[in-house]
């Protein structure tokens, strides 16, 4: 058989990754030609991103990969897009973006959730949708934008749907909203898999506006802003993967079995497990879990949990105050050789959400929680580390608590995936606070998916793809990762 190539954009809030993956009947191979920064900005008191910046650093990545089998004289058989939830870009009539998208993290959306609440209730909401409370979600970034009147009535894509769109050429019909993201909007109806007009309706925003749904793997068209002159793109499709990284995070681990739960660790934790059909159950809204569509009709039963958001943002404040300048890895290295810190805080804290001297903030939380401060100089880095560490272990294990007994099941291994994979010392923690055993996925465990998507849907043609299908081929590029 000839050799089939597949290009995966993974889109992160700190950095963006195009990776490059081939299958030549026996053996994968996946490498990563292109990193490119990404980040917030500020101008006029709010946050966004650099729309262009996303874009750019993608066409790099992609000639790269074009450069790549150009040897061989290979063609690249498809490209697919998956990245953070619920921000999203607004478009013109020619579907063109009318601006940079706001990020999810801007203050604008502070007030947006209880004033939604008053037109439709907080437990009609979730009986609806089965989603979990939190202000960025994209209903409440919409309403935010109707309520200040903010081009309300433009049609809107979901930040790596516009990558889709955008790599068609913004051909019409190319813009969608795929299921495992839109169901992150709290605007999909669980039972129907479709958008929910009673939430538009009652929250005043314009369904129009809103993209037609595709199931993960959905073909969208042949690629095309400017690549299709290249030859290795010839006949190149444009594939929508599981579009939520965490979607794509989860459909790259290689276990069809239902007694283990997962870590996708980064920026954020995202805790849960895999089950079958939505629980929307009184206690799941007490526990505010969500259920995100997956991949072959699944739900990922998750919540999310702070991450590694708060010692970036220590490392961001000890930079600032100048003295030793400390790198994750030896922090974590610091941290291993020490004590295990006794002090913990809350870290799913609002405060603790928003950017801020964090330092300070944790010490605020951990004075509420009856405890001394930690210095916050550079000098005492590991000591701040240690807690946040320990604090991360400690909730990540009531979460799993919860989760079993809420979605009535029980758990033998727990996968950590994402860049929290390589931390061994959280990773050791949260072991001994879970009882369970903790198997590394793979770093890029949102690339494996993507990639693992897109080869399913080549080798199938057109068909739906199956979670068996998108695990054996998950296992097949995991395994190229290793040896």
């Amino acid at each position: 058989m000839d050799t089939l190539h597949c290009a995966a954009i993974d889109l992160g809030a700190g950095s963006c990754r195009v990776s490059l993956a081939e299958w030549d009947g026996s053996t994968a191979k996946v490498s990563l030609v292109h990193r490119y920064p990404n980040g917030p900005v500020e101008r006029n008191g709010h946050l966004y991103w650099r729309l262009d910046q996303l874009c750019e650093g993608a066409r790099s990545g992609l000639y790269l990969c074009a450069e790549s089998v150009s040897a061989t004289k290979g063609v690249i058989h498809s490209v697919g897009v998956d990245g953070w939830a619920v921000d999203y870009v607004r478009l013109d009539a020619k579907g063109r973006p009318l601006g940079d998208p706001f990020c999810y993290r801007d203050a604008r959306t502070e007030t947006a959730m209880p004033e939604v609440w008053e037109h439709i209730g907080k437990e009609r909401l979730y009986e609806l949708t089965g989603i979990q409370f939190l202000r960025f979600n994209t209903l409440y970034q919409l309403y935010a934008d109707q309520r200040e009147s903010l081009e309300p009535a433009t049609r809107w894509l979901n930040i790596p749907e516009y990558l889709l769109h955008w790599l068609c050429g913004l051909a019409a019909g190319t813009g969608v909203a795929e299921y495992t993201n839109a169901t992150h909007t709290q605007m999909i109806d669980a039972s129907t898999r479709n958008w929910c007009n009673e939430i538009f309706e009652k929250a005043g925003l314009d369904r129009s506006a809103a993209p037609p749904i595709v199931m993960p793997g959905a073909p969208l068209g042949p690629l095309q802003a400017g690549f299709d002159s290249l030859a290795a793109y010839a006949g190149t499709k444009v594939i929508a993967p599981a579009c939520h990284d965490t979607g794509s995070a989860v459909a790259g681990i290689p276990d069809t079995n239902s007694d283990w739960a997962f870590i996708s660790s980064g920026t954020w934790s995202l805790v849960g497990t895999v089950l079958n059909q939505p629980c929307t159950s009184a206690s799941a809204l007490r526990e505010n879990f969500t259920n995100e569509g997956g991949v072959g009709g699944t739900i990922r039963f998750l919540k999310n949990v702070n991450g590694m958001w708060l010692l970036e943002e220590c490392l961001r404040a000890w930079h600032t105050a100048g003295g030793r300048s400390w790198t994750l890895p030896e922090l974590i290295a610091e941290c291993a050789r020490r004590p295990v810190a006794k002090t913990i805080f809350g870290v799913d804290a609002p405060e603790l959400i928003v950017p801020g001297h964090m330092p300070s903030k944790i010490n605020r939380e951990l004075e509420k929680a009856g405890h001394g401060p930690v210095s916050e100089d550079t000098e005492h880095a590991p000591e701040m580390a240690n807690v946040i560490f320990v604090s991360l272990a400690t909730r990540y294990a009531e979460v799993l608590n919860s989760l079993q007994a809420v979605a009535g099941c029980r758990f033998r291994r727990l996968y950590v995936v994402g860049g929290g994979s390589q931390n061994k010392y959280l990773n050791r923690l949260i072991a001994e606070h879970t009882g369970l055993e903790v198997k590394r996925g793979p770093v890029e465990s949102s690339t494996v998916g993507n990639l693992a998507i897109q080869f399913a849907v080549v080798e199938k043609g057109n068909t739906e793809v199956t979670r068996i299908d998108v695990a054996r081929w998950a296992a097949r590029l995991i395994h190229s990762l290793s040896t």
